[in-house]
């Protein structure tokens, strides 16, 4: 074996040992390369322009520099030469070249000795290097401005404005209903924060192009996590009219909205005028989140809510369509009126004073609300009506009252006792529990409970749990079963109950749209009604208001979408603190609550008469008509808040819209 120097020469040594007993020839043979393409002449120019620009901007610069250089010095000489005026010499146009070059690269084109056409070229270079580093600071700082606003990070600074902490199902409902509100206003601001990408934000808020445009309302999203006081400044609360914190997609997740709260408290310290609502999912956290937002803060229970919206419709099929009606602000909702002639009034006299609105309660300056008073009930200090009127400028009172003809008004027979109901529940989720138990509650005594909910043992623990609970009150069987299959429906026949309530699953990641499940579920209830003919009363809560429009429909039908409800009755008590009380008394179960009776009971049917004469009859039994359903209509047939002059054929089947206390 031969050696070079130190270095082993590995071709010698293997030619030295031969192929061994162990070795081929073919081991000590060298392998062929396998073909690689050849790069094109594109792929190459491609990989040198990014290795030049890998090396940094004095390596740019000059590569620039040498690509001007190579266009410009052509184009002068092809000019110069091109001119008859041009000298005739060659020392003279080569001259002209370089004052063409340099009046074209700013490089100030001198000529003369060598010393004074560098001193141009420095003088030059060093007026292109600050002109061209302003331009840089200044492109720079706009850049990095721009950037931090399409980032959602810019301060608000705004007054009187809307703020809107959080993103949830809620936002889209919460935010047209901002922008419908207070239309009077000239220039509205709503300020959203969310821990999400600004220009996502943008793009999940349909309306916000359309606020932008029509001038009055701006709709403004800052990036950020509401709990955080540094993002939390971003939107100013402390100067802004109300606040809304939003309740988050997972009960879970209560815990941020609570923390948020106690960072919304310490911004706005203790002497604040700002309203306050938020909501929580789970009302475990319901205490928590109302002592961390403090005296003027309004916390609703999100599942509470939609279990009593949920029992509401299925004790009054049709009540969905007014809950819609009263909550969104694109009909008639609730308003308060101010004026100087109520204290001294009665109720009466105050009801009978408004032609275009219903009055059905006295709003106290203490933040309280007496709905339905006695009509003997009069106006102190700074009391004001509360109305169901088109906004807040409709009410006016009226020195005359509307007249109506006494002899249309009916005496109503006694009620007689509600005969007891069969009550079918299909599916189970987290907030059944609340909504089995203001069944047992608010259904007629000897009333039973079928509900047909999957064989998970959760579910079967959660249902044997309520069944316990409310043995002494109402009868609670529990069928296993999967709702969604037509084999499960058809065993229990569901046109053979009262009334039929559909709840679709709680939502989880990975487990696809909840709704998909409700309607399937709808799907086999309708085709059981086609095959028995019988239309049975069905309420169905739907976790996202596009599904409804695409749900079966049937006579009867009524459907609750409980985060767009929850959303328009958030919104609602941002502008009015006062309907707090209205809606905590009219979707509880006793008091003063929404009904659908006959019109029977107040005029006589089968002829014409004025809405006037509805009410007047309405408040002679200690009631506020507030609209009617008719029954010949092609569509709902729901109207609230009729003038009183409205003069209808009323028919037997009609139905009248009241708050009156329970039956």
């Amino acid at each position: 074996m031969r050696k070079e120097g130190n270095r082993v020469v590995p071709g010698q040594r293997n030619a030295a040992r031969g192929p061994g007993p162990d070795r081929t020839a073919a081991t000590t043979t060298a392998r062929p390369r396998p073909p690689y393409p050849t790069p094109s002449a594109e792929a190459r120019l491609r990989y040198w322009f990014d290795t030049t620009l890998t090396r940094g901007i004095p390596a740019l610069c000059g590569w620039l520099a040498l690509g001007c250089l190579a266009l410009v010095v052509p184009v002068s000489a092809l000019l110069v030469w091109t001119d008859q005026r041009a000298p005739a010499s060659l020392g003279a146009r080569i001259a002209a070249v370089w004052r063409s070059t340099g009046q074209t690269m700013r490089l100030g084109g001198e000529v003369g000795p060598p010393l004074r056409v560098v001193l141009s070229v420095l003088l030059a270079l060093i007026a292109l290097l600050y002109v061209s580093t302003l331009v840089s600071l200044i492109t720079t700082g706009l850049t990095d401005r721009l950037m931090a606003l399409d980032r959602g990070r810019a301060a608000i600074l705004e007054r009187g404005h809307t703020v809107v902490l959080g993103w949830s199902e809620q936002i889209p409902t919460v935010v047209s209903e901002l922008v419908a509100a207070r239309t009077d206003r000239r220039r509205r601001v709503i300020a959203v924060l969310a821990d999400k990408d600004k220009s996502a934000m943008e793009e999940g808020l349909p309306d916000t192009g359309r606020t932008r445009a029509t001038g009055r309302t701006r709709v403004l999203c800052r990036t950020g996590r509401p709990a955080d006081p540094a993002a939390l400044a971003r939107v100013s609360p402390a100067t802004a009219d109300c606040v809304l914190v939003l309740p988050r997609d997972d009960p879970r997740d209560d815990a941020e909205t609570v923390k948020t709260l106690l960072s919304l408290s310490a911004a706005l310290g203790e002497d604040r005028r700002v309203r306050v609502v938020a909501a929580v999912r789970d009302g475990r956290h319901l205490a928590a989140a109302r002592l961390a937002g403090g005296p003027r803060t309004t916390v609703l229970d999100v599942d509470d809510l939609s279990a009593r919206l949920v029992v509401d419709c299925a004790r009054q099929p049709g009540l969905s369509l007014v809950h819609q009606e009263l909550l969104d602000f694109a009909g008639h909702e609730f308003h308060t009126l101010r004026d100087p002639r109520l204290p001294g009034l009665t109720f009466e006299e105050a009801a009978g004073a408004c032609p275009e609105s219903i009055a059905v309660g006295i709003a106290h300056d203490d933040g309280t609300v007496t709905l339905n008073p006695p009509l003997s009930a009069r106006f102190r200090g700074d009391d004001r009506l509360l109305v169901i009127a088109r906004d807040e400028h409709s009410t006016r009172l009226s020195d005359l009252p509307v007249p109506h003809d006494p002899k249309a008004l009916t005496h109503a027979p006694p009620p007689a006792p509600a005969p007891a109901e069969r009550v079918l529940l299909l599916g189970w989720n987290r907030r059944a529990p609340r909504i089995v138990d203001q069944l047992s509650r608010r259904t007629p005594p000897g009333s039973t409970l079928d509900v047909v909910a999957g064989p998970r043992a959760a579910t079967t623990a959660a249902v044997r749990t309520a069944a316990e609970a409310l043995a002494p009150r109402m009868p609670v069987r529990h069928h296993p079963g999967d709702p969604t299959l037509r084999s499960t429906t058809d065993a229990l026949d569901p046109t053979a109950y009262d009334v039929v309530i559909v709840l679709g699953p709680d939502p989880r990641p990975g487990r696809g749209d909840p709704d998909d499940r409700t309607l399937l579920t709808l799907l086999h209830l309708r085709a059981a009604e086609e095959e028995s003919g019988r239309r049975v009363p069905v309420v169905t809560e739907m976790a996202d208001d596009r599904n409804r429009l695409i749900a079966p429909r049937a006579p009867g039908a009524d459907f609750v979408v409980s985060g767009r409800l929850v959303g328009l009755l958030m919104t609602q008590i941002s502008q009015n603190p006062h309907l707090t009380a209205v809606f905590e008394e009219l979707l509880a179960p006793v008091g003063n609550t929404l009904h659908l009776r006959p019109a029977a009971h107040y005029v006589t049917t089968g002829r014409t008469t004025s809405f006037a004469a509805v009410a007047a009859s309405a408040a002679r039994r200690g009631e506020c008509a507030i609209g009617y359903r008719s029954a010949t209509a092609a569509d709902h047939g729901m109207r609230l808040n009729p003038p009183k002059a409205h003069v209808r054929y009323w028919h037997a089947r009609d139905q009248v819209v009241l708050i009156a206390p329970g039956d």
